[in-house]
Order: C-alpha cells, then sequence, then structure tokens
C-alpha cells in the first residue's frame, strides 16, 4: 500500500457542449483512467437522447454507465443548466451494480427481491468489502410516472437495512417526458436502482428547509391515482390553500407553490407535499401522493442553506474529508433560491462542499417520496491507494 499520488477513487465531470458524441468524448476525456469502474451521470433533457445514449456506449464501451434527466444539473462548478454532469468510479473501492424497473405500476415485492438479490450478488463477487454496513443504493425514477411510491415502498421492503437515496428523474420543468438510462438507452415510465459497495465511509442524509405553520388542511376529497386533491376542509382546494397561504387563488404561482408547500406529519418529522399546478375546477395536482383523511400542515420557508450545512457537517465530522457528495436537490428549493437571490450563494456551497448531482421532480429516502428536500450520500476519503 502506498499514499495517495494519483488520480481519486471518484472523478467528476461536466459539459455543456450540446452535440451528443462531442458531450460524451468530453465527459471520456475527464473520467477515463485505467481502474474507471462505473460512471453516473445528470443530463438535461434537451439533447438528443437517443444520440446521447449511442454516443456515451461508445465513450465508455467496458464500463457500466447510469443516469438520467434532470430539472438543472449540479457540476463541479456549482449550479447549471442545459449541460451533462457525470461521476466516474474507481473499480478498486466501488463494485457497482444496476438493474432497470421498466413496468413501475406491476412492481411486486417478488419482483423487489429478486432485483435485489441479484445486484447483491454481483456486488458480492466484486470481493470489495462485507455488505452490510458498507452498501448503499440510489434510486432513479421517472419523475412523471405517479408510480414512485409504490417502487420505493417495494424496494424498501426487499432492501432491509441497506439506506437508500435518490431522485426523480426530470425535464427542465418542461413536466412532458422524464427519462432514466440503461445500458446505452433512455427509458421513460421506468426506473433504475444502484447498490453501491465500497470499503470506504459515507452517510446517507436528507433534509428539508421549512418549518411547521399553524394553518392545518385536511384532505376531504382527492384521486390518489393522479395526485389531485379537490377539496381541503371540506372547501375547493385551491381556494383552502390560497386561504392558508395568505394568497388569493387568482396569484398562486410556482413561486407561491415554492415557497408555501404544505407537509405532512409521518413519526414527529414533517415530509414535505409540494403542489404542482391548479385546476381549472379549483382542485391541486401535487408532485408527491395524496390521500383522502390525511392532514396537511402549510409550511414556512426559513434558510435554505443551514439544514443542508448540517447534514453536511454532520456527515463530515463522521467520515472525515468529503470524496465527493451525490446530491437531489428538489427543483424547487433551486427556483426558490432565484427568487429570493440566493441561488449563487447555493451554488457556492455546493461547490465547496464537493456536491455533484441533480435537480430532481422529488426526492427519496429509505423508502419514501418526498418533495423539496436535499437528499443524497457523502462518501469519505481512502485512508491509502492498491498498488
Amino acid at each position: 500500500m502506498k499514499p495517495v499520488t494519483t488520480l481519486p477513487a471518484v472523478q467528476v465531470a461536466s459539459s455543456c457542449i450540446r452535440e451528443p458524441v462531442s458531450a460524451a468524448k468530453a465527459l471520456a476525456r475527464q473520467l477515463r483512467h485505467q481502474h474507471l469502474g462505473y460512471v453516473l451521470f445528470f443530463c438535461s433533457a434537451e439533447y438528443d437522447l437517443d444520440g446521447l445514449g449511442m454516443a456515451l456506449e461508445q465513450a465508455f464501451p467496458d464500463i457500466g454507465v447510469s443516469g438520467c434527466t434532470s430539472a438543472g444539473e449540479i457540476t463541479p462548478q456549482g449550479y447549471d443548466r442545459g449541460c451533462i454532469t457525470a461521476i466516474g468510479f474507481d473499480r478498486r473501492f466501488f463494485a457497482i451494480e444496476c438493474a432497470l424497473i421498466r413496468e413501475m405500476d406491476q412492481f411486486s415485492l417478488r419482483d423487489a427481491q429478486s432485483v435485489i438479490d441479484d445486484l447483491l450478488s454481483g456486488c458480492r463477487g466484486a470481493r470489495l468489502a462485507s455488505i452490510k454496513g458498507n452498501t448503499f443504493a440510489i434510486t432513479l425514477l421517472d419523475g412523471l410516472s405517479s408510480r414512485e411510491e409504490l417502487v420505493l415502498a417495494t424496494l424498501n421492503s426487499a432492501l432491509g437495512s441497506i439506506p437508500q437515496f435518490g431522485g426523480s428523474a426530470a425535464d427542465d420543468e418542461h413536466l412532458a417526458d422524464t427519462h432514466v438510462f440503461y445500458k446505452g438507452r433512455f427509458h421513460a415510465g421506468a426506473a433504475t436502482v444502484l447498490l453501491v459497495n465500497t470499503p470506504l465511509d459515507f452517510r446517507v442524509f436528507s433534509t428539508h428547509h421549512l418549518e411547521e405553520g399553524n394553518e392545518k388542511l385536511v384532505v376531504t376529497g382527492a384521486c390518489s391515482d393522479s395526485r389531485t386533491v379537490y377539496s381541503l376542509n371540506a372547501e375547493p382546494a385551491a381556494e383552502a390553500y390560497a386561504r392558508a397561504v395568505g394568497s388569493t387563488v387568482e396569484a398562486l404561482s410556482r413561486e407561491v407553490f415554492a415557497r408555501r408547500p404544505l407537509g405532512v406529519k409521518i413519526g414527529g418529522h414533517y415530509f414535505v407535499r409540494s403542489i404542482q399546478r391548479v385546476n381549472p375546477d379549483k382542485s391541486l395536482t401535487f408532485y408527491c401522493a395524496v390521500e383522502t383523511g390525511i392532514v396537511m400542515t402549510a409550511m414556512n420557508p426559513a434558510s435554505l442553506l443551514d439544514p443542508v450545512r448540517d447534514q453536511l457537517e454532520t456527515s463530515e465530522s463522521i467520515v472525515g474529508k468529503p470524496l465527493v457528495t451525490i446530491g437531489c436537490d428538489c427543483f424547487l428549493r433551486r427556483l426558490e433560491a432565484e427568487f429570493i437571490g440566493e441561488s449563487e450563494a447555493v451554488s457556492d456551497f455546493l461547490r465547496h462542499h464537493k456536491v455533484v448531482g441533480f435537480n430532481t421532480y422529488g426526492e427519496q429516502f429509505n423508502g419514501m417520496h418526498i418533495n423539496q428536500t436535499f437528499t443524497g450520500v457523502v462518501i469519505g476519503q481512502p485512508n491509502v491507494y492498491p498498488e
């Protein structure tokens, strides 16, 4: 064994080149080395996805590649848009296996157990570290599928004690087509799950910046399949929500939704349910599951950065100096940062803490689908590198 004198165990890269072949080659120049074992990327949906898929396969012909489309990218330089960012993992420190879930609405516990068993078998074969305490899962799901809750709950049962985080694929806020990437192709209506086994220290976390308000709203009419709430407190949903947040129905907008989401209290903690749009009948469509009978609280915004800073500093006190932090940051958090003039400060913070990731249509943490959170994993530095 010898001290670190070569490339780090994780390499990061980004490119704003839009032409697929040139973009893939740019990533390859930044990431490829003799020990590169896997590539995880996040990209704008504005790319020619078919062309980009083929170009990535050509640029990394002998290496596993996974990723998804985004609503903004977190690059080594901080926030960006319209680009592609990627993380390259050294096979000497990371055994990574990936599976595709094609039919999210048909995904059963038996399917989940089979998927996780296969992924575990692949990780064990690399003989890097024992599974227990050395493995985490990353999930990337179609952000417009409305099936995240089903897939995540089922996967969580099969994962057992293995921590899990992830994000819902996005499409630059068009809300039209979101994709995950698996074996050379982008897939809609699908999900991927990655199992990462490593001897390095890591910590999976999730946090949000919203505080409990005083207004309580009971869902008195909803369609869980479409994530639509028709009535709150037995009133048209938009009217009740607008009153609770000090607005009018006519003034409801993306800015109001970003700054004043609703929260559901589970086990003493609030989990955010963000509103996607107001419908002509004054119903509200959400980004997360909603059901008749649940009680939602109008949340108040606080500091965007303080909770994330606390989580990253806690993580770094446990795992040491970070090698990289893979971050899933809700696109509504980024919108809020832009609305209040703090996007540059947030971007600087993410760059300083070596965060690479994407802006999502929903975040995932230990089997839950949530909104307006920042979730991810902090991975620590290796002490020594193999000869």
